[in-house]
């Protein structure tokens, strides 16, 4: 070999040799550090493309998962309820069969319709109020509701008229409009409510101011018209509308258009108990049909319950004679039926999604191995090849000093 002074071939040799095992030493060591095969395309750009969907859809998979979770605890709010109104319902049978017995007069029977009637009401509240993250679960019982909106001068609180409510079957409708009349006769106060087609009055003689009934602070009286199906609940003012009432001086009396029109409530539908719209929950990856699973939930509050297995809600009811009575009994045995049927629905919904859960685990497990497989480090195999880039290096820096050397010997020719 010659000996020159303006190229050292040998240690360019060298150092490029020594730069190549390097490199190779520090890619080695970053897969070491990240414990997996490919760091960058450069290593497996197919592998690492697969590897990439491949973990996206494992992490799906677990989201998924979740939603699954989500879904049954949904359902067994949903079961609860029914569970309970399960409990209100085989009460509300017993009435209906002790209420159809000829021993009992109408007298004791509306003392059992009272029952009844707040079992329905019951129902309606626990439908209304079971729900999950505000979804409604049970339907929303629906019914008539005061409208805040439409209450006249002369029957609001400061009045004496605290509220005012309405049982099941009452024959009010959202449409009407609710008329108070309150007249001085034959030394008497009487109240008349009507909703322009059906009318009740009461005796509130005794309610007037230092009468024996006397509202007082802080406390109410309750006068159920049972003909019209409502309960107006009175406070302590009401006493000082008696009097006046009695003297012919105040808003109640109708006398005028004004007065009519002042002593007035109306009314509004509350939610309705349509269907409940169904509920899809995203239990695969995809966006497929198939990738979501929908629960359609029935309605079980007490203007649903008896149309299904039969034609008469079980709102509609009552026990005020013996023939209500008696067709209540299959009313509520229809509404039992129709009970047990959307459990039903929704135990089929909690047997589904728990086959759905194995079938996510599994996926997830497999996909999961698939990936590591592609993706993950063979530790031991590539702590061996670290080892011989490790060697390859410290053997190049030592060629590299022994290269820088080679010069030494041109310098003997000079002396």
């Amino acid at each position: 070999m010659s000996l020159n002074i303006i190229s050292n071939y040998a240690a360019n040799v060298a150092h490029r040799n020594l730069q190549a095992s390097d490199d190779m030493a520090t890619r080695s060591l970053a897969k070491l550090s990240s414990g997996t095969r490919v760091v960058s395309a450069r290593d497996d750009a197919a592998s690492m493309a697969i590897g990439a969907r491949l973990n996206a859809e494992s992490q799906s998979l677990k989201t998924a998962t979740v939603n699954v979770g989500q879904a049954n605890s949904m359902l067994q709010i949903a079961d609860g309820g029914m569970a309970t109104i399960d409990n209100v319902l085989v009460r509300m049978k017993s009435l209906a069969v002790q209420a159809s017995s000829g021993n009992l007069s109408d007298t004791e029977r509306g003392f059992l319709d009272d029952e009844y009637g707040n079992l329905t009401d019951e129902i309606n509240r626990i439908s209304a109020t079971t729900k999950f993250n505000d979804v409604q679960l049970l339907g929303s019982g629906g019914g008539t509701e005061v409208d805040p909106t439409a209450i006249g001068t002369a029957v609001t609180s400061a009045a004496g008229v605290q509220s005012m409510t309405f049982s099941p079957n009452s024959p009010i409708a959202a449409t009407d409009t609710i008329s108070f009349d309150m007249q001085a006769t034959a030394g008497s106060t009487i109240l008349t409510v009507s909703n322009g087609t059906v009318q009740q009055s009461i005796d509130v003689t005794q309610l007037a101011t230092g009468g024996t009934e006397e509202i007082g602070i802080g406390q109410t009286k309750t006068l159920n018209f049972d003909q019209l199906g409502i309960k107006l609940t009175l406070n302590e003012n009401f006493g000082a509308s008696a009097v006046n009432a009695a003297a012919n001086a105040n808003d109640w009396d109708g006398d005028t258009a004004s007065d009519a029109a002042n002593a007035t409530i109306g009314l509004r539908t509350t939610s309705a108990s349509a269907a409940l719209a169904p509920v899809d929950f995203q239990i695969g990856s995809g966006s497929t049909t198939n990738d979501r699973f929908t629960i359609n939930l029935s309605a079980v509050d007490a203007g649903t319950l008896g149309t299904v297995s039969g034609t008469t809600a079980l709102q509609s009811t009552d026990l005020t004679n013996q023939a209500n009575a008696q067709a209540a009994i299959d009313i509520v045995g229809n509404s039992i039926n129709d009970l047990q049927s959307a459990r039903a629905n929704i135990g089929v919904y909690q047997n589904r999604l728990d086959f759905a859960a194995q079938n996510l685990s599994t996926t997830q497990e497999n996909t999961e191995a698939a990936r590591s497989t592609l993706m993950d480090l063979d530790v031991a195999s590539e702590m061996t090849t670290f080892s011989s880039k490790q060697v390859l290096v410290q053997s190049g820096v030592a060629m590299l000093a022994q290269a820088n050397q080679m010069p030494q010997n041109l310098l003997r020719l000079l002396q």
